[in-house]
């Protein structure tokens, strides 16, 4: 049985990373690649001050992203594991959760554009309520609108393990920590924390990832006007600079890998997998 599997792994997934990393040596003219084994792509890209705003910009957006969505959450992760008493309740309010992923994650995400523009809803609601003056501009295509937008498009990435890692908890050590007289804010910080740690390791690596990752968010969110890695790559597969592409490729593969097993050095998440 391993056999099949270990060959599908290999095929899908080793298979495509090995090419990946082979085409980042190749050359490329304005019209053509060749095969090669030169390191041109990766000294073009170490010794260009884009490559580090970038890689700056992504790691900006990744821990933003990850420090909103874990606050975010935990929250709803909390109050559906220990103040919903029902099961009944807990599953369809978990569902509710899930009712936006019901849609494309490009619809969701565009569907803010006409809510945070100079005319949008958001603006016209502060300025009839006296808030503002006039429009504010950085709402959209900004920083502001893409964090927002990958917020919105991967909490329920941080909720769901948070929240699996919840209901294993073992409410009597709830009721212990409340008769041995600690606050709710003890019994959050020393027990329910703590053991929350491997929900809380999963969900972050899937946040990180995905941000680091992502670059249909960043494009129209940000109007073009910023970049992060993924976007990189999208353009220089616009140019036809494949090798290029590969390499910037690789070098994210590798900073998301270092990411990871530093994460994986805090808590061992194998015992929720």
């Amino acid at each position: 049985m391993a056999s099949p599997l270990a060959l599908i792994l290999t095929a899908f997934l080793v298979a495509p990373i090995i090419m990946i990393v082979i085409v980042s040596f190749w050359g490329a003219t304005e019209f053509s690649i060749y095969p090669a084994f030169q390191f041109d792509n990766y000294a073009f890209l170490f010794g260009s001050d884009v490559t580090y705003r970038v890689f700056f910009n992504t790691f900006k957006y990744a821990a933003i992203t990850w420090a909103f969505t874990l606050v975010i959450g935990f929250t709803v992760a909390y109050f559906l594991a220990f103040h919903v008493r029902s099961l009944k309740w807990q599953i369809a309010l978990f569902l509710l959760c899930t009712i936006p992923f019901w849609t494309s994650n490009i619809i969701r995400m565009i569907s803010w554009i006409p809510f945070l523009g100079r005319n949008g809803l958001a603006n016209a609601t502060l300025v009839s309520w006296g808030v503002i003056d006039e429009p504010l501009d950085w709402l959209l295509f900004s920083d502001f609108s893409v964090i927002l937008a990958f917020v919105h498009l991967y909490t329920l990435f941080m909720v769901v393990p948070i929240f699996n890692t919840m209901m294993r908890i073992d409410k009597s050590l709830i009721e212990a920590a409340v008769d041995a007289g600690a606050t709710g804010w003890q019994t959050l910080r020393y027990v329910v924390i703590p053991l929350t740690k491997p929900g809380i390791m999963i969900g972050t690596i899937f946040v990180v990832t995905l941000v680091m990752g992502d670059f249909i968010t960043v494009r129209f969110m940000s109007g073009s006007q910023s970049a992060n890695v993924g976007r990189m790559i999208q353009n220089d597969i616009g140019l036809l600079q494949y090798p290029s592409a590969a390499a910037t490729a690789v070098i994210l593969l590798a900073t998301v890998l270092i990411v990871i097993g530093i994460l994986l050095r805090f808590v061992d998440i194998r015992k929720e997998l």
